[in-house]
């Protein structure tokens, strides 16, 4: 094809991904920094994502996520997601999602991958980053889990991983039997003084460390007491905290024009204040020095940028091809010439 081999088309599943990230969280970590970097030097193209809801006022709904990410990645790809909370009362996880990969030089596509385990694997990468540059150093007295689902355990993988020390967990989610379960996970891989509570004030008056990784629709955290002890909060899910909360903390996000949207926190709170000065800065200005944690609770607050699944999908599609653990489909596109 004008010079080029016949393209190839690879379908990477999710136990393939899980594999390729176990043990290797370091790299991943150092993957999703380049990618936040490169996007911050102009070198990525990211419309926002465009999200369609089938039944409103219900919360399901599905999200395509298209970009480019230049530098060293020069990888194109579409992120589509499908959410619906109501998945985990029926034993399902919430987000099913799959990623598709293109090549820059000929336009094809040459992998799909299982894109739920890439997408928590580098939301969890992004936070521990951003967390590891707010505290300083990788340790926390205390963490706090809102919301022990998926996102929660990839965030715990990673700090296991990159060996965090920890002092405890305290667990907080609306059904206490998941919270249980997520207890007893901690316990058996090694973490101490682990308990559950039914009262989130607990959590933020024990913990400096908080993670909010939740399916909330619009804020429920709305007393500013919360916040007495400055903690770090990881705001995976952008709709936790009430406006009064983001405005009296040090807040980072990934994208400002992205985050500010969409009626996230961040959003209501421009709203709120008719501009966005409360916005500190991006991960991108932590990483290179130009932010530092003033003092106030510091809370980040990413959206979730597709071209940090590109990045941390082609990485794992080039491990999975070193370790021959990629499908490939014969023929999946049509033969040259053929009509």
């Amino acid at each position: 094809m004008n010079g080029h081999p016949e393209p190839a088309f690879a379908v990477i599943a999710a136990g393939a991904v899980t594999g390729a990230v176990d043990g290797h969280r370091a790299a991943c970590l150092d993957v999703i920094r380049r990618a936040y970097l490169a996007h911050a030097s102009g070198e990525t193209v990211l419309p926002h994502s465009t999200f369609v809801r089938p039944d409103p006022p219900r919360p399901d709904r599905f999200i395509a996520l298209p970009g480019y990410l230049g530098g060293n990645f020069r990888v194109a790809g579409m992120k589509w997601i499908g959410s619906y909370p109501d998945n985990v009362a029926a034993g399902l996880e919430r987000a099913s999602a799959v990623l598709v990969l293109n090549d820059t030089a000929t336009g094809y596509p040459f992998a799909v991958l299982e894109g739920s385990v890439i997408s928590a694997a580098r939301t969890a990468a992004s936070a521990v980053l951003a967390a590891e540059h707010l505290a300083g150093r990788r340790k926390a007295s205390r963490v706090g889990v809102v919301g022990t689902g998926l996102i929660a355990s990839h965030v715990c993988a990673f700090l296991r991983e990159l060996g965090w020390e920890i002092g405890g967990y305290t667990l907080k989610d609306v059904s206490r039997d998941r919270a249980g379960a997520f207890k007893r996970d901690l316990l058996e891989k090694g973490a101490a003084a682990v308990r559950v509570t039914g009262d989130v004030a607990d959590l933020f008056d024990e913990c400096d460390l908080i993670l909010l990784a939740t399916t909330a629709n619009t804020p429920y955290l709305l007393d500013p007491a919360l916040l007495a002890n400055s903690p770090i909060v990881l705001h995976l899910s952008l709709r936790d905290l009430g406006p009064n909360l983001i405005a009296v903390s040090q807040n980072i996000t990934d994208d400002v024009e992205h985050a500010v949207r969409e009626r996230t926190s961040l959003h209501l709170t421009e709203q709120m204040l008719g501009n966005r000065d409360f916005v500190s800065g991006t991960v991108a200005d932590l990483l290179d020095g130009r932010l530092r944690r003033d003092g106030r609770p510091a809370v980040f607050s990413p959206f979730g940028l597709g071209v940090l699944d590109f990045a941390l999908g082609q990485w794992i599609y080039q491990r999975c091809l070193d370790h021959s653990a990629v499908a490939t489909i014969p023929g999946f596109f049509p033969a040259q010439g053929a009509r």
